[in-house]
Order: C-alpha cells, then sequence, then structure tokens
C-alpha cells in the first residue's frame, strides 16, 4: 500500500469562518483520533493531500503534532458538494502490527459468456487488514461466466492475512442474458402473429 509523508500545523482557532481562512490559506482542516486519545486539531496542506487521497486507504505520516510522527488513515473526507475541494478530513490513529478495518475496490476482470452481461452489485467490500499492509483493492475474473451465475464476496481470494468482514453470502455481481437478445424473440413471434391474422382475414 501507498504511504506518504505529510506536516501538520496545530489548529487553535475554530468554527467556519476559521476554516474558511484556513482553506483560503491553502491549508485543510483535520481532526487525529484513535487509541483512547483526546481529539487534536490540525490544518494540512491541501495539495499535498488532495494528492496523497487520491490513492484509497492511503496510509499518512503525520508529522509535527505533539513533536512525533503519527501513523494515521483517513475515515472520513468532506468535499465540497459542487467545487470539489477538501473542507475537512478525520484520520484515525492507526500503529504498526494492528488491524483496521476499511473498506477495499473489487475489479472484475475477463469477459462473460457471448450474450451475456455482468452486472456488479458491490464496487467495494469491507476488509480487516494490518494498518501498514492494506491491499489498494481485490481482482475477481468472470472469464465464460454464463447466464445465471453470480459471485458473492466469499469466493473472492483475499491477500494472506486479511479477513472478509463483508457478509460472505452477499452479491458482489451477477450474470444474465443480454435484455437486447432477449427482445428479439418477442419480435419474432409478433411476426409471426400478424402472419397469422393477415390469413384469417384473407380466410373470411
Amino acid at each position: 500500500m501507498s504511504e506518504v509523508r505529510i506536516a501538520a500545523e496545530p489548529r487553535t482557532e475554530f468554527g467556519k469562518g476559521a476554516a474558511r481562512r484556513a482553506r483560503r490559506a491553502g491549508k485543510v482542516p483535520a481532526v487525529l483520533y484513535g487509541h483512547g486519545t483526546d481529539p487534536r486539531h490540525i490544518t494540512l496542506p491541501g495539495h499535498d493531500l488532495m494528492l496523497a487521497l487520491k490513492t484509497p486507504n492511503v496510509l499518512l505520516r503525520v508529522d509535527g503534532v505533539e513533536g512525533k510522527e503519527n501513523l494515521v488513515l483517513p475515515k472520513s473526507v468532506q468535499r465540497d458538494p459542487i467545487k470539489g475541494f477538501l473542507e475537512h478530513v478525520d484520520l484515525l490513529v492507526v500503529k504498526k502490527g494492528e488491524k483496521v478495518n476499511v473498506e477495499i475496490a473489487v475489479n472484475l476482470t475477463g469477459d462473460v459468456a457471448s450474450g451475456a452481461s455482468v452486472y456488479q452489485e458491490l464496487v467495494t467490500v469491507e476488509v480487516a487488514a494490518e494498518a501498514t499492509h492494506i491491499p489498494e483493492g481485490v481482482e475477481h475474473s468472470v472469464e465464460g461466466m454464463e447466464d445465471g451465475a453470480h459471485v458473492v464476496a466469499g469466493d473472492l481470494r483475499l491477500p494472506a492475512g486479511v479477513e472478509l468482514v463483508t457478509d460472505p453470502e452477499a452479491w458482489v455481481a451477477s450474470v444474465s442474458a443480454d435484455q437486447a437478445a432477449e427482445g428479439e424473440e418477442p419480435e419474432e413471434g409478433g411476426s409471426e402473429g400478424e402472419g397469422e391474422s393477415a390469413a384469417s382475414e384473407s380466410a373470411e
């Protein structure tokens, strides 16, 4: 997994006005919490943080908080709904060797049988992984799967040491015959029906 070092500054002003001033200065308000400690309020450099957050479950080494380094995971990221800039981030303090629950992406590979399509029900699953060895995602092949087949969370092959938290019976993906292919038959049937109707009218 990716690991990024980032410098923090203590935050002494609070409220919406203070948050706006911090963002105008290119900084993002954040809170560190976890391991029984009181929440610690800081600001982080906005550009560096934005780049780091492009990697799912990125591990941050935050310097400058009470004179020590903190290993943290982003747990809640708030963005402006219109402009998309970072508004606030909650950071969970973790320690090497401990397990944390995170969401990882499910990437389907391969092609299903001809005339069918795959529908992904879950794009992520929750897993428990060691804080410094969180996988970015998990791949599962749907190569050759036919109409009616499905994939459940328990079918996913997770890396060693990673445990599934999501219900193993939860559907991740299903395979169905293409609607276009199914729609062709009724159209043909409709043509036959029209022909029969025309024949009947002629007989009359």
